[in-house]
């Protein structure tokens, strides 16, 4: 009942403020609540830029909590029906429900967060380099733990939430080989009460970190309970939810590509593109990227400089997040590697990553 009214709502949204000719009208699908304090919530403030920049230019619409399959066709599609002219869809899960609308609607624009598959000219895939800021929380979670036991919370296992763990494992038994990172998957993107619980069962078993790939501050709160247990914050700055706990949050910034592509549309240059953006825009320190490290709070001045250090480094390209040699969880030499190069490439091994790398305790789910 509850995403039907919201599918209601975002009808009237849509049809009740019919813009005039001129107008481009953009359109949204979110996987979760804009109240998230996470993803989606990043991502409606990347709408909101548009809005900003472009003020009567453009009328913005979103719908909300769909749901990753065939009830993604239909909201999408609603909004390809409505006359939008370009659609962003922000979740991994809508790739196969947004190729399928693109088909029917070759004069609308569609542009999927996460994915790879781009079947048809009219739908372009986008993506961040969050692993980046995986490799400076691996840095202090090394050097923060007093139990050396790491809880990490992880969403679904698809190429994006391995490769965040993969980073984060290898800078942390760089720093601490002694730690070992314990990963519980939780199969959901925004479930708060089932966020907390893992987080609890992890600090009930000695973790003294807590790290997170899914959407709300649950784990940060809990967290912050109990003293002497660190957590980082993701997709926003959730420091307000951790004023003991919280080390440093990965903020998703998906600003200035959305205001870059909506003024492609204006402009009429909009091509299909796949773009991945890191701590940098180009990856060697030029303009501002889709990822930024928030509010390093309760971290001890020399090891805030040196983790600030590293994400410089990382945003400059002077280091890559898997440099070679990366070993995989058999112990096995990562193909990349072997062959010579100095370190994993994103096509195909990083956009296809579904292994975990030496150090990872568990099998991954498949």
């Amino acid at each position: 009942m509850k995403k039907l009214l919201l599918a209601a709502a975002a009808s009237t949204m849509m049809l009740g403020g019919v813009a005039n000719a001129d107008t481009t009208k953009v359109g949204f699908i979110y996987v979760g609540p804009v109240g998230d304090l996470g993803w989606t919530y990043r991502h409606d403030i990347g709408r909101l830029a548009i809005e900003a920049e472009f003020g009567d230019k453009v009328e913005t619409t979103f719908i909300e909590n769909v749901p990753e399959g065939a009830e993604a066709v239909k909201q999408i599609t609603q909004l390809a029906e409505t006359g939008h002219d370009i659609i962003f869809t922000t979740s991994f899960g809508f790739m196969d429900p947004t190729n399928e609308v693109a088909k029917q609607y070759p004069d609308v624009k569609f542009e999927h967060a996460t994915g790879f598959k781009r079947e048809s000219d009219n739908v372009s895939t986008f993506s961040a380099r969050f692993y980046e800021g995986r490799v400076v929380q691996g840095l202090l979670a090394a050097k923060m733990t007093k139990t050396n036991k790491i809880g990490y919370i992880a969403s679904f296992p698809i190429p994006e939430v391995v490769r965040g763990i993969n980073a984060f494992q290898m800078e942390l038994a760089k720093h601490n080989p002694d730690a070992v990172v314990d990963v519980k998957w939780v199969f959901t993107w925004f479930d708060p009460a089932k966020e907390a619980e893992a987080a609890q069962a992890f600090i009930d078993a000695g973790a003294d970190i807590i790290v997170q790939h899914t959407d709300s501050p649950a784990p940060m709160t809990i967290a912050e309970k109990t003293e002497g247990v660190y957590a980082f914050g993701q997709a926003s700055n959730m420091s307000r939810f951790g004023e003991t706990s919280h080390l440093v949050s990965i903020v998703d910034n998906w600003d200035s590509y959305y205001v870059d592509r909506v003024a492609a549309v204006l402009d009429g240059s909009w091509s299909q593109t796949d773009t991945w953006w890191g701590l940098s825009k180009d990856g060697a320190g030029n303009g501002v990227g889709m990822v930024e490290m928030a509010d390093y709070g309760n971290v001890p001045d020399e090891l805030k400089a040196e983790a600030m250090a590293l994400e410089e480094s990382l945003r400059t390209g002077e280091r890559h997040s898997f440099p070679c040699p990366v070993y995989m969880q058999d112990g096995e030499l990562a193909e990349d590697c072997a062959a010579g190069e100095k370190h994993l490439k994103d096509f195909p091994t990083l956009v296809s990553m579904d292994w975990y790398v030496k150090g990872i305790e568990g099998s991954l789910p498949k």
